[in-house]
């Protein structure tokens, strides 16, 4: 009987997060369809704060299933299977500040731009945010009723200097991973970038969530934010930033002169 209730709430949340997905994936199409005469600033702003909205509210939704058993195996499956989706589904979009700041950085985009991408990445966060806890307000499964309810779930399971040193690295190896990734053919390139997020996830999930992505983090702790701002924004917002800027140093000054 346990084990039956768990499998519907875990379909349920799947459910969830597949109906997420073709939603956004409708307003997107929307969006190209009827904006693309338009001046592209608010076309790439709707579709950033789109695209940001479908992962935030999916990992919400997906941090749920952490404890689904086979623990951890069910949920870094499902990390890796919903990180291929939203690599397929979401093309064109950075949806990580990170990601905006590296464009930034290369020249790729301009500071106006840039400004404007990381506006709509995190109205897309507090948007989601607030979605998810309208669902959940429903108390469709227990864990709804209970993620409604709980404060800041605390992520940080080691110290903040720990905490820090943890999401700049990942930072980084992200970030200079995508850039290498690059010039590899797409439909292989979202399976690889998907396995190292899922590597990533099992590597420091447990101590620092390894979000590496400052409107993801705000989307999930925003409580955090509000009880510790200092040392949450240390930790999720200057750590991957700063690892953003080391990136872009080793990959236009370090290794031009190597290779």
């Amino acid at each position: 009987m346990g084990l039956t209730m768990v499998l519907d709430d875990t379909w349920i949340s799947l459910l969830l997060m597949a109906g997420t997905m073709m939603l956004v994936g409708g307003c997107r199409m929307l969006t190209r369809h009827h904006m693309y005469s338009q001046r592209p600033c608010p076309r790439t702003f709707l579709l950033e704060v789109f695209a940001t909205f479908q992962i935030c509210s999916c990992t919400n939704e997906l941090r749920l299933l952490a404890n689904v058993q086979p623990k951890p195996h069910v949920a870094l499956a499902l990390t890796y299977i919903f990180t291929v989706l939203h690599g397929l589904t979401l093309t064109g979009s950075t949806c990580n500040p990170c990601g905006t700041l590296q464009q930034i950085l290369d020249g790729g985009i301009s500071v106006k731009q840039g400004g404007l991408k990381v506006g709509a990445q995190f109205a897309g966060a507090v948007l989601a945010r607030i979605y998810m806890r309208c669902i959940w307000s429903m108390g469709i499964i227990k864990v709804h009723s209970e993620a409604l309810s709980e404060g800041c779930c605390n992520p940080i399971q080691t110290t903040e200097t720990q905490a820090f040193c943890i999401e700049l690295l990942f930072s980084t190896v992200f970030q200079l991973t995508i850039l290498q990734f690059e010039s590899i053919k797409p439909s292989l390139r979202v399976h690889l970038i998907a396995l190292l997020i899922t590597m990533l996830v099992y590597g420091g999930g447990n101590l620092t969530g390894a979000i590496f992505n400052p409107a993801l983090a705000f989307s999930l702790h925003a409580s955090c934010f509000h009880d510790k701002f200092w040392d949450y924004s240390l930790v999720y917002w200057m750590a991957p930033s700063l690892g953003t800027v080391l990136v872009a140093i080793v990959w236009r000054e370090i290794l031009p002169l190597i290779f």
